[in-house]
Order: C-alpha cells, then structure tokens, then sequence
C-alpha cells in the first residue's frame, strides 16, 4: 500500500510539472505571436499573403517629369494609382520646354535623374540606349482586404503582362508602333520592342481669324490648298507706296519666323507624295517615288515651290517675308488670318488674347483622296537607372489605358493615341477637340535622326537658302538630304 501511494504522488507530481511545461510553452509561444504581430503592425505588414510579396511592400516612389502640363491635370490619375498602391507616391515635375533636354541628359548622367520621363516622338532613337524597354511582365506586390465573413489584410503580388508588338498595333493609332517599337539589340539577337506609350497624340491643324475672314466675304475656311491660295490673296493688305505687309493672308514661307515651319514643309512633302525615307531609313525625298509615272521632277520640288511662294513678291499670293514677326504672335496681334499649330498653341494663344475670334480648322490638302496629317507627340518612356522598374512600367501601363487615360484627356483638352472609338467619337462631339480628332486616324510623322535638330536645321537651311537666291530649289533639297542622312547615321 506504502509502495502504491509513493507511485501515485510520483505519478501527480509529473502530471503538474507536464501541465506547467505545456502551460510554459503556450505562454511563451503566445508572447512570440504576440511580438510578431507587433512588428508587424509597426512596420505596415499584415497578416496574410505571400511572404516575399509581404517583404517586398515597402514604401517606393516614382519620380516623373514632362513638358507642357501641370500636374493638376493628372490628379485623377495619381488619385487612381495611389488607391491601388498606397504605398507608392508619384513626385510629378514639370519643366520648361527650352530647358527640359539639358535638364534630362544632365540629370540621367548624374544618376539623380527621374524613373519615368517624357520624350518626343522623334527623340525615340537618340534616347534609346538610357531607356529600360517594356517587359515582359512587371509583378508588384499589392495590398487588399481577405475573407467574406472575418476580413483580413492581405499582401500578395499581382503579375501584368506586357504588351507585344503586335497587341500594340492593335491598340493604337498607326503612327505609334513606327516610333515606339525598336529592336533590343542586348541579347544575341535583335527583337523587337516597346520602349514607351503615348498618353495622346496631337495634330498640326490650322488656324484662322474670323474676324478677317468674315471682311473678305469668304464663309468657310478652305479645304485644299487651291482655295487656300485664293482666299490668302483675297484677305492679304499690302501698302502700296512702302510695299510694307499690313494684314497676312497666312504665316508661311519662311523659316525662322513660322514656327514648326518643318511639320509644316514636311506634311507638303508627304501630301504630294515624296518618298520621306526607303526601306533602310536613309532620306529620300529628292527623288521620284517608285511607281508614281508621268512626272519629271521629286515631288518636293513642287511641295518646297508651294510653300516659299507666300515669301515670294514675284508671286501673287505674296503675304509674308522675313521681317515679319514669329508667325503666332502675328496672328495672335490679329496681323495674320492663317496660322498653323499645335493645341498648346491655342492655349498661348487664348492666354495672350482671350478676345480674339478665332477657330481651328483641318489642314488643307492636295486631294480627297490622299489624305494626309501630321502627327506630334511625347512618350512616356521608364529610365534605364530607375530602381523600381516594375513599378514604373506598372504605372506607365496603368495611365495609358483606355479607362483611366480619359482622365487626363479630357482636362487637358487632348486627343487620344489609342485606336478607341468611344473616345475619338467623343472627341469629334467637342469644339476644341473636333479638328484634330478627325485627323488622327490619318496622321502621319517620319523618323529624321538621332539629333532631329540637325535634321530641322538642314530644312530651314533648305528654305532660306532658295529665298536668298544662293541655291536652286533641286540642289538645296539635294543638300537637306545629305543634312538628314547626316542626322540619322550620326551617333552620340
């Protein structure tokens, strides 16, 4: 009995010191829960999820510069992203347009450059090497709430495919892909990539003064570029006894007073048929495109002709010389009825005469049944040195997709890259948009160089040199080639 009792006592005796153990234990892993939770909600972890999407959730920032807009016009936009990634903030930077290249290039060699950064369309070439090209997919981690009955924080990572080539053809309007898609020549062999978006495209259209127009009895803007002689002619005032011009019938024919006098000679060239460029992408406007019969001569003889005779006092449209001022603030001043643009110029314009009466209309051309526009625009492009690739490249796709680009179009009153019915229909229905809208889906640009201020400088040359008399219209075309060809091959 003795014998059974001290088993007994044993046998109580280890049962406590289990349960205190176990006790021991609970505690202790409760308090190592109880820690890990706090550094969690200390650090903005949560819960659940993926483990390396949880240490990857961290706070990140986006640096973006452009031109031209300010940042209200995004805050939409911004306001859209950061409640998908509250992690991420956006620092937005506007910069002057005469200063933005420098700024650029300096900031990019320094390594203090942005993540992602606007660029001209005809910039595409020069700035491709310090670019960072589509991928294949970007994965961010993300985060959201979990669970139908007990909700719960969540961080997992969320993959988007990148767009090929042939998606992006599909998707917006035909000028893009020849600009934006490039072969990556880094791997063994070349493929071909997208290295930036456009959030709109914009189109040179025409001004004019109603005003004027309305005192020389002409009703309509002209269409072709035959009524567009005949109406400059009848609005043009020249005083008779100075020979000074009083009142332009069109800002043309010169080049260092008409601004964007290239797009403007340019888009002559293409409506009259000039072969821009061959196969390879070497100049070759001064010749006669292949198949084209019945003509002697380049068709940008006749296009270069057309153009200079507004500057010309042998011809009788004569409206415009060298001593007049830049071509938009004439118009602005009310001293020309034609002036030819962009969008943004229509905002200098209404900021500097908010009472002129003025419109937009379509650029005249050689026939209905060539139609062609000219197309300007900047890409969005992500920063080969950029430490948050995905999420730069996330973010580019995120404001270029048709639901969410809307935001910015409609407050900045701009036309949309994308081949987007809804919204081109829409654009077509607005005063300010109609014009260019309507010219998208023929719009046309041509790729001039890696340095294109090479390439617009061998046409302003071109210009000035047949005004003064010291080339022919065929050898001054002959040297801009050479000019052009010198741009495009040229490395930087």
């Amino acid at each position: 009995v003795k014998v059974k009792s001290q088993q007994a006592q044993s046998a109580s005796l280890k049962s406590q010191v289990i349960v205190t153990n176990i006790m021991y234990k609970t505690k202790t892993t409760l308090l190592i829960l109880l820690a890990a939770l706090l550094i969690v909600s200390t650090t903005g972890c949560t819960k659940g999820g993926d483990s390396a999407a949880i240490s990857a959730y961290k706070k990140e920032k986006i640096v973006w510069w452009r031109v031209w807009d300010n940042e209200d016009r995004f805050s939409d936009l911004l306001k859209a992203y950061k409640q998908l990634h509250p992690n991420v903030t956006v620092e937005y930077r506007k910069l002057r347009y005469d200063e933005y290249e420098k700024e650029l290039i300096d900031a990019l060699a320094e390594d203090r450059g942005p993540d992602v950064f606007s660029i001209h369309n005809t910039w595409m070439e020069r700035y491709k090497s310090k670019l960072l090209p589509m991928p294949a997919q970007t994965k961010v981690p993300i985060k959201y709430l979990q669970g139908s009955v007990k909700k719960e924080e969540v961080v997992n990572f969320v993959t988007t495919p990148g767009m090929t080539p042939l998606q992006l053809k599909k998707k917006f309007l035909d000028v893009v892909p020849k600009d934006v898609i490039m072969p990556d020549t880094s791997g063994k062999a070349p493929v071909d990539k997208i290295w930036g978006l456009p959030m709109s495209i914009d189109t040179l259209v025409m001004y004019y003064n109603k005003d004027l127009l309305n005192n020389a009895g002409i009703i309509e803007p002209p269409k072709n570029w035959s009524d567009f002689q005949e109406q400059v002619k009848n609005i043009t005032k020249i005083n008779k006894d100075t020979g000074e011009i009083l009142v332009a019938g069109a800002a043309i024919g010169t080049a260092k007073n008409v601004e964007r006098n290239f797009d403007i000679l340019s888009l002559l060239m293409m409506q009259n048929l000039a072969p821009m460029l061959d196969d390879n992408g070497n100049p070759t406007f001064d010749k006669i495109p292949k198949g084209l019969t019945g003509v002697e001569q380049a068709p940008a003889v006749g296009a270069l002709e057309f153009y200079m005779q507004f500057a010309s006092p042998l011809f009788e449209g004569y409206c415009w010389n060298k001593d007049m001022p830049n071509s938009i603030e004439a118009f602005i001043a009310g001293k020309a009825a034609f002036a030819f643009g962009y969008s943004y110029h229509r905002d200098q314009i209404i900021a500097k005469s908010p009472k002129l009466n003025f419109s937009m209309a379509a650029v005249p051309q050689v026939g209905e049944g060539q139609k062609v526009n000219y197309a300007s625009y900047w890409v969005e492009t992500v920063s080969k040195k950029t430490k948050v690739k995905d999420y730069a490249w996330d973010f580019i796709q995120f404001i270029t997709d048709e639901k969410n680009v809307v935001k910015y179009l409609e407050k900045a009153e701009k036309t949309t890259a994308l081949r987007s019915s809804a919204i081109i229909n829409a654009e077509l229905a607005n005063e300010n948009l109609g014009v260019a809208a309507d010219q998208l889906l023929t719009a046309k640009s041509w790729y001039h160089g890696q340095s294109p201020a090479t390439a617009e400088k061998a046409f302003a040359d071109m210009i000035e040199a047949v005004i003064a008399g010291e080339l022919d219209t065929k050898k001054a075309i002959k040297q801009a080639v050479e000019q052009v060809a010198f741009s495009i091959n040229e490395k930087l």
